[in-house]
């Protein structure tokens, strides 16, 4: 068996996978509950998050990444910025601070709510 932890539209789940032989039936199982916390996004370090979560306001591809971990910000300046429906969206900074984790690169899709980075305001 092997876990894992699959996001779909903001909601982290934690899902156990067993692998059946040939010829097996599936059991037939209810649907598992979310989970009352969101997962960490694997990408960001241990240890390194920020107290302000820059979150993408709408589902896109991430085109590119301005900032990386350790970069000093203000309010306003460009943290990535995420095409949607053939548009080029600017995410900006919501506070001055530093970059603790940035939890995309570029070519990721990111859904509403997806934490693009974190900062320590």
């Amino acid at each position: 068996m092997k876990r894992y932890n699959i996001t779909v539209n903001g909601s982290a789940y934690d899902v156990t996978v067993e692998e059946l032989e040939a010829g097996a039936e599936a059991p037939v199982a209810a649907p598992a509950a979310p989970k009352a916390a969101k997962a960490a996004s694997p990408k960001a370090p241990a240890g390194a998050q920020g107290g302000v979560k820059v979150e993408a306001p709408m589902p896109g591809n991430v085109v590119d990444v301005k900032v990386k971990v350790g970069d000093k910000v203000k309010n306003g300046d460009d943290i990535a910025i995420v095409e949607a429906m053939k548009m080029e969206n600017s995410i900006p900074a919501p506070c001055d601070g530093v970059i603790a984790s940035v939890n995309v690169a570029k070519g990721d899709s990111v859904n509403t709510g997806t934490v693009i980075a974190t900062i320590n305001a």
